[in-house]
């Protein structure tokens, strides 16, 4: 065997029919029946996968639902080439505070409250949400500043810590409800200093 060749876990290799099936099973266990209802043997039994295989892609039963929960959360449509910079961020923000403001976004709130933050589930939603929703929004702004539509920010990454910062402390915190108005007030008050004058 070559150095460059690793060797492969025992067993068969995981099927990916087989954990899209499992997550399929899993979000409809979270949304009829709550976190509380979701095990690694409910999901096994509802998908028709074994246990080891789940255990190959997932630790355990809380690892699994918060992908189940995560899934399609912070993806977002291309922009419109037509849109303004303002409409291209709210309709971005908008999709992220419509996926928080549903029972699937509470679940993962309160997931997340008991969590440890440097816990896998923390680490997935920092990476897949946060993270991603943030460089989402960096793209963005830097197109419109190419197109000299746009101030540059003093500083960037501050900039995307203000608009998304509240969405984030918003869910977590739950001192303010996550409304669709929310969007355009954080759109308003960041790009007071950015946008160029008609």
């Amino acid at each position: 065997m070559s150095q460059a060749a690793k060797p492969r876990k025992p067993g068969r290799p995981p099927s990916a029919a087989a954990r899209n099936r499992a997550l399929i099973e899993a979000r409809r266990i979270l949304d009829e029946d709550g976190i509380g209802r979701l095990t690694i043997e409910a999901v096994a039994a509802a998908s028709g996968t074994g246990k080891p295989t789940l255990y190959r892609h997932w630790s355990n039963a809380r690892e699994l639902a918060m992908e189940a929960l995560l899934a399609d959360i912070g993806t977002t449509a291309l922009p419109d080439t037509r849109d303004t910079p303002r409409a291209a961020l709210i309709r971005q923000l908008d999709r992220l505070v419509t996926a928080f403001a549903t029972p699937r976004g509470r679940q993962i709130a309160q997931m997340l409250a008991s969590a440890d933050a440097d816990s896998e589930l923390s680490r997935a939603f920092r990476n897949r949400v946060i993270l991603h929703s943030r460089e989402e929004g960096r793209q963005l702004i830097l197109r419109f500043l190419h197109e000299g539509r746009l101030h540059a920010p003093p500083d960037m990454e501050t900039l995307l810590d203000m608009i998304y910062g509240p969405i984030f402390f918003r869910l977590l915190a739950g001192h303010q409800p996550l409304d669709r108005a929310l969007p355009g007030a954080l759109v308003a008050t960041a790009f007071a200093a950015l946008e160029r004058p008609a």
